[in-house]
């Protein structure tokens, strides 16, 4: 499969909560963030979200402060009784992407020392 990622993507392990923006249900959805990287994130869900779909989110990063982000679903993959979204970042400050941005780079230097 060719990879169409616009920028590195790497493990987080975090919790995110999701509400719908466009008037449909305010139900708040936990979901596992699988990888993070700019430009959006991947992660797992036991809900059924709608591809297209703009949510607004609280994702908690490493630092275990929270970002308030607004993804728009451009992949959905069912796997067994969950699905797999990769969403893409929707108008998120630029702080809050050198947040990621910082972490990736202290990632990859670790990863080069070991």
């Amino acid at each position: 499969m060719e990879e169409r990622r616009q920028s590195k993507r790497m493990a987080l392990k975090s919790s995110l909560f999701m509400k719908r923006l466009d008037g449909g249900k305010g139900e708040e959805v936990e979901i596992e963030i699988v990888d993070v990287s700019k430009s959006g994130v991947g992660f797992m869900c036991s809900k059924a979200l709608e591809i297209g779909a703009v949510y607004e989110s609280h994702l908690r990063i490493w630092t275990q402060e929270v970002l308030h982000a607004f993804l728009e679903i451009v992949r959905i993959e069912k796997k067994g009784s969950d699905f797999s979204y990769g969403a893409i970042f929707i108008g998120m400050p630029e702080m809050d992407l050198s947040r990621i941005v910082t972490y990736e780079t202290v990632t990859d230097q670790l990863e080069e020392g070991n």
